[in-house]
């Protein structure tokens, strides 16, 4: 009886890496594609080398392909050989402001290298579910939204006028329209996402987007360009000054632990909704936290103290105040929950850098 397979791009990435446990714990065969684009994008912090080195040693059934998702024919003949019956493209370029300097580089990843892998599984298996790790930067007019500013975060200010706006956060049907909270990256996840529904309406392949927002957990190689809680955890465990760009530390974020992520992940591939389904998936508001407030969090939590450094001009793209609203998934999915606290997360991630601080030397 042939094995189940998975196919898992990004596969030594925060939730590439995630997905690779969880489903070869769960007895899949699990094939991976990671070529460490991430040290490219962000040098030596963004090396994934160490997590794929543990993947290796820890998973029973998992082999990974070092190849590039811009490499159609190489994706192809990948996909043509295993035949796999779950895909979860992870892979991405996650930074705006890489993408800002690098929009080319940018695109090819991000959208290229979507659409090579929905022609190569449309080819050879138009049947099996296609997961896509979107993200919640495609959605353009965040940075529109009426706010107001309390001492330690920014809190928006509910606007029944606005589609998908509620306290509960930001849903599915908010705006996309572009607006200065998009920026080069969130444009070329938005037409990815774009992409991947419409494979799924024109061809009829079971194809979701998950619109992810702060992803985070020990799996993370967090860079000052991407990782922000984890980032936080780095600087303050190895002695480094943290960054605070733009809006005085307050813009907030609900932060997803990525096995709660990941968990999400796989009951879709059990049970899969109409293709083109679109999903926003975070850890809500009982999971947001703005940069002052989890800085100071991870300080009571570790009893270290962060040094920090103030830079005015924020980023291009970067969404002062966003909370994802989860309520469509629930309903679908109702055996979902979060497993993970922000408490939980960010002793997750003190345990990995102080791990780090005392096995190995940092530069």
């Amino acid at each position: 009886m042939r094995s189940t397979k998975v196919l898992i791009t990004g596969s030594a990435g925060l939730i590439g890496s995630e997905a690779v446990r969880l489903f070869d714990e769960f007895g899949y065969e699990v094939h991976g594609i990671d070529n460490n684009l991430r040290e490219r994008f962000f040098g030596p912090d963004g090396d994934t080398r160490w997590n794929l080195e543990l993947l290796t040693t820890e998973t029973n059934a998992f082999t990974n392909h070092n190849l590039d998702i811009r490499d159609a024919a190489a994706v192809e003949r990948l996909v043509q050989d295993i035949k796999p019956d779950y895909t979860l493209h992870c892979a991405a370029q996650p930074a705006h402001d890489y993408a800002r300097r690098h929009p080319i580089i940018d695109f090819h990843v991000n959208v290229t290298g979507t659409v090579n892998l929905l022609e190569a599984c449309r080819k050879h298996i138009p049947e099996s579910p296609f997961v896509f790790c979107s993200s919640s930067k495609v959605y353009g007019q965040a940075n529109r939204i009426a706010h107001r500013e309390l001492d330690t975060r920014f809190e928006l200010v509910v606007d029944d006028s606005i589609k998908g706006l509620s306290r509960g956060g930001i849903a599915e049907d908010f705006p996309i329209d572009r607006g200065d909270g998009r920026g080069i990256y969130g444009t070329g996840k938005a037409a990815a996402d774009l992409l991947v529904q419409e494979y799924g309406e024109t061809y009829g392949m079971p194809t979701i987007c998950i619109r992810g927002n702060c992803m985070t957990g020990a799996g993370h190689s967090p860079a000052e360009l991407h990782g922000f809680l984890a980032y936080l955890a780095r600087c303050l465990m190895e002695g480094r000054t943290y960054n605070i760009i733009g809006y005085k530390g307050k813009q907030v974020r609900d932060n997803i632990h990525s096995f709660d992520y990941v968990n999400a992940m796989y009951m879709i591939c059990l049970s899969p909704p109409a293709a083109g389904t679109v999903y926003n998936l975070g850890g809500g508001r009982e999971n947001s936290v703005s940069i002052l407030e989890g800085g100071k969090l991870l300080e009571e939590l570790a009893g270290k103290r962060l040094y920090t450094n103030y830079v005015e001009q924020p980023r291009h793209g970067d969404h002062r105040f966003y909370i994802s609203d989860t309520s469509r998934f629930r309903q679908d999915y109702p055996g979902w929950g979060l497993k993970w606290s922000l408490n939980e997360i960010c002793l997750d991630l003190i345990e990995r850098f102080d791990r780090n601080e005392q096995t190995i030397d940092v530069c």
